[in-house]
């Protein structure tokens, strides 16, 4: 039995049970708590869960390689009243990742592939009226060559994410036999600023033995409520059979038009009676009037007026909770995506909650929704019937989102085939073959089921799309560019989309994505390509928008990604994470996200300071640091423990000062009108470390940033060459690092959160030296060995598509240790001591006398030495 998910608008909720009133209109209970859930496969070790669940909100950030992707198996008893057996009952499961088969009293319903739409159940002939039901649910999240995605940047949490329904309804009824469908379709045949019109496609279901005559009544009222419109239709539905109406409304004059600015929603709503005029069923949608067009040389059109679209991409996930994350939470990330200033949204890369659509319909974003046909085409039969079914799905079940401008169905398909380093060439060029019939059939699906929709397709950096002519099928592509990041410099961004304009003026663009990742917890002065700080994601994301702007001929950009997302593999400086969110994993902002604000959002007054008042700043040699500062003000005053020290104005949301601090607490406060922002930090300057006073110092040797280290409250500073009273190396070269790659290792490294410490290291380092004055100290020094690398670390580091990494042979690396000439450890040989990456770190405590100062000394056995790190802690 085929699956056929629906959405539903009922007049009746109930919150638990499934206990319904006596009125025999339609009727849905969400049924999310008292489930049972176990992974073990004899079906024994039953937990009790809620909905939303999912099985690897834990273990897809563990230090252990992997997650687990198998059968998870859930149940629940649900009793059905006698009285309820003139009733059509079904199940809606809104999201199961991502095959599912479901049974109801040991009898098998259905079974549904794909983990990002609904599917709905007719399981009336199943149920035991008057008694207890039993529910299972058997869900495998397993890599399956034949449901997209296939091999993918994100984590495929297996689970029950999304809530669970049960609907009952008379037997006459709106369909819920449409591929998740609400049962009707809103097209509007003329939309101008002068009149619009509305058409509604409706389709009811007769499940009698006998005809039924029924009323259907449809009404459109504007935002007040008041009604406007109303058509009534007499029908008669023939016994155990389905009918369609379509129903035509006259024009109105002078619509309010749908904008970002200016969300102005009508309401349609159905009502199905029966010959008594008692209510059977009934559905409400908001409607609106807009048109969206795009031009190759003008860009994107909205109601009639060049727009550009500036917004981000989201993933679902969120820190603690998988994909199972409670909708209050999603809720409120769509409110700080308006809340920056953006207009558009792409839901990536996959259907997500309705309930943030119909968000988007009334806060006012343009929404961009596509299936997730990432990087990788099976082909097979399967396969292709899979991704058809999937877009009939998401198509029918969003289609009456009046936010949703763009459908899309790929996204960087060929990415896996540029990085193939096994199939032969012919296999490559079947590839392309296969690949871009797939694309022509979703194509021409998706205009032909959406034809007031713009149809969408995103490419990554590669001439593949060219040559195959798959960039041209769809009415907008956008491009995934991370010039300056994966490849080029920042500038070269403007330098591609010109050619490509150039090359293909017919085609309408824009970037889809772009952006760098960046940890909170990294800074830098000196900001470099590749290395996490996010003054380097604040340049990136600056110049882009730039350039974007400076391009008519440029649809717009969705930065990626809104939010820090889970990854499993990714070995970033926070692991099984990717970083380029705009905010972290958390939801709690990055500079660059107010910077955004800033530039974006004028109705609302922004003053922000970018420093992070927790953690402690350190200024070694330093008489001054530059401090950023967004606003959409024009000026502001500066002001340094209670002085005034400038007074700067604003370009493009942004304005920096050199703030003199202090050796001890600092009062930075910056004014601009009615707003004020304060931050108050702890600074320890010194150009003198021996007449220094301190409690901990921290170095991050090997490396140019400084990181944050939550778990001692100590900021490590940033490496440099040694030089007399204060710290450094006398020798040993950065391992790792270039001038376009400045992470050193992009590996989770075991057994600690230090990742910022760790990654980058010294090679070939004899002796190291801190200035510091004579006492008791603590000394941790930090090792790592880069040599043993795992086998995907760069597999999306799209510049390096022959460097994809494979278990090394381990090479020699013994060496001595020694802390002002006394040995702490005679044989440092960590690639034959402890697993893959592991932490290993040294601990001493040392007396320093005569001024003599802290000297690491590392003499080599075999190979070359690493160092990544060193802890000073005074402890008298």
């Amino acid at each position: 039995m085929k699956p056929h998910p629906a959405r539903y608008i009922i007049n009746l909720v109930i919150a638990c049970g499934v206990a319904f009133s006596c009125q025999l209109s339609a009727q849905k209970n969400i049924i999310n708590s008292g489930w049972q859930f176990t992974l073990d496969s004899t079906k024994t070790n039953w937990q009790t869960v809620t909905i939303p669940h999912t099985w690897n909100q834990d273990d897809a950030f563990d230090d252990e390689p992997g997650y687990f992707r198998g059968v998870g198996f859930y149940q629940k008893q649900v009793y059905v009243g006698a009285e309820r057996n003139d009733l059509i009952h079904y199940l809606r499961f809104k999201g199961v990742n991502q095959d599912a088969n479901v049974y109801v009293n040991g009898h098998f319903v259905g079974n549904h592939k794909g983990g990002y739409t609904a599917f709905n159940f007719n399981i009336t002939e199943f149920l035991k009226f008057g008694s207890y039901n039993l529910i299972e649910v058997e869900v495998d999240n397993s890599y399956n060559a034949n449901i997209p995605p296939l091999d993918i940047d994100f984590t495929i949490y297996g689970g029950i994410y999304r809530d669970v329904e049960w609907i009952a309804v008379p037997k006459q009824h709106l369909t819920l036999n449409d591929f998740a469908s609400e049962g009707f379709y809103v097209d509007y045949p003329h939309v101008s600023k002068e009149k619009a019109s509305v058409e509604v496609s409706v389709l009811l279901d007769n499940f009698d033995v006998t005809s039924a005559s029924n009323q259907l009544e449809i009404s459109i009222s504007d935002d007040d409520g008041k009604i406007i419109q109303t058509e009534t239709e007499n029908i008669k539905i023939n016994a155990k059979t389905s009918e369609k109406l379509k129903i035509q409304f006259p024009d109105i004059h002078n619509p309010n038009l749908w904008s970002p600015e200016h969300p102005y929603l009508y309401q349609l709503q159905i009502v199905l009676k029966d010959k008594n005029g008692t209510i059977l069923d009934e559905k409400s949608s908001p409607i609106a009037f807009r048109w969206v067009t795009v031009d190759p040389n003008d860009g994107l059109f909205l109601n009639g007026e060049p727009y550009k679209i500036i917004g981000v991409n989201r993933h679902q996930d969120y820190e603690g909770y998988g994909s199972a994350v409670p909708l209050q939470l999603q809720e409120k990330d769509i409110h700080l995506i308006k809340n920056m200033g953006a207009n558009v949204i792409r839901f990536a890369h996959y259907p997500q909650a309705q309930e943030l659509y119909r968000l988007c319909d009334e806060l006012g974003l343009l929404v961009w929704s596509e299936i997730p046909i990432v990087n990788k085409v099976t082909n097979t039969r399967e396969f292709f019937e899979t991704s058809l079914n999937m877009q009939e799905e998401h198509l029918k079940q969003y289609y009456n989102f009046p936010s949703v401008v763009m459908f899309g169905y790929m996204n960087e398909i060929f990415l896996r085939l540029v990085f193939d380093n096994t199939s032969t060439h012919q296999e490559k060029e079947d590839a392309k073959i296969y690949t871009y019939e797939l694309a022509k059939q979703l194509e021409e699906f998706t205009r032909k089921m959406a034809p007031n929709r713009l149809t969408v397709m995103a490419l990554h950096f590669n001439e593949v799309y060219n040559d195959t002519k798959i960039a041209d099928l769809s009415m907008l592509i956008g491009w995934n560019l991370y010039f300056g990041w994966y490849n080029g410099t920042i500038p070269d961004l403007g330098l591609f989309l010109d050619d490509q304009h150039q090359r293909f003026p017919n085609r309408s663009i824009m970037i889809s994505e772009y952006g760098p990742g960046a940890d909170v917890n990294i800074s830098s002065t000196t900001p470099k390509k590749y290395d996490y700080t996010q003054e380097y994601q604040l340049i990136l994301h600056k110049s882009y928008y730039e350039q974007v702007m400076a391009r008519d001929f440029v649809v717009g950009m969705t930065a990626w990604n809104f939010a820090d997302f889970g990854s499993e593999f990714r070995g970033e400086t926070i692991p099984h994470v990717n970083q380029k969110g705009l905010v972290q994993y958390n939801r709690e902002p990055k500079d660059v996200y107010y910077w955004y604000k800033a530039v974006l959002n004028t109705k609302e007054p922004l003053l922000h300071i970018a420093l992070n008042a927790e953690h402690p700043l350190n200024l070694i040699n330093e008489d001054k640091r530059t401090v950023s500062i967004f606003s959409n003000e024009t000026k502001a005053e500066v002001f340094l423990n209670g002085e005034l020290i400038d007074t700067v104005t604003f370009s493009d949301g942004l304005a920096t000062v050199d703030i003199p601090f202090i050796n001890d607490e600092n009062e930075l406060t910056v004014t601009s009108g009615s707003q004020e922002e304060t931050k108050t930090v702890q600074v320890f300057k010194s150009d003198n470390l021996k007449t220094a006073h301190f409690k901990r110092l921290g170095i991050n040797i090997g490396s140019h940033f400084s990181f944050y280290d939550k778990e001692n409250n100590v900021t490590f500073v940033s490496d440099r060459t040694y030089s007399e009273n204060l710290y450094g190396h006398s020798d040993g070269t950065p391992y790792n690092i270039t001038k376009d790659k400045n992470q050193g290792i992009p590996n989770n490294i075991k057994n600690t959160e230090k990742e910022g410490v760790f990654q980058t290291m010294l090679e070939g380092c004899t002796t190291y030296k801190v200035d510091v004055p004579n006492g008791q100290y603590q000394i941790t020094l930090y090792f790592v060995e880069p040599q043993i690398k795992s086998n995907i670390e760069i597999v999306f580091n799209l510049a390096a598509e022959n460097e994809l990494s494979h278990h090394n042979p381990k090479k020699q690396r013994v060496f001595e240790v020694s802390l002002n000439g006394i040995v702490i450890e005679n044989h440092l040989d960590m690639a034959n001591t402890v697993p893959d990456k592991y932490g290993v770190t040294l601990i001493s405590v040392v007396n320093l006398r005569n001024d003599e100062g802290l000297s690491v000394n590392l003499k080599p056995i075999e190979g070359k030495t690493v160092f990544s790190g060193v802890l000073i802690e005074k402890k008298d």
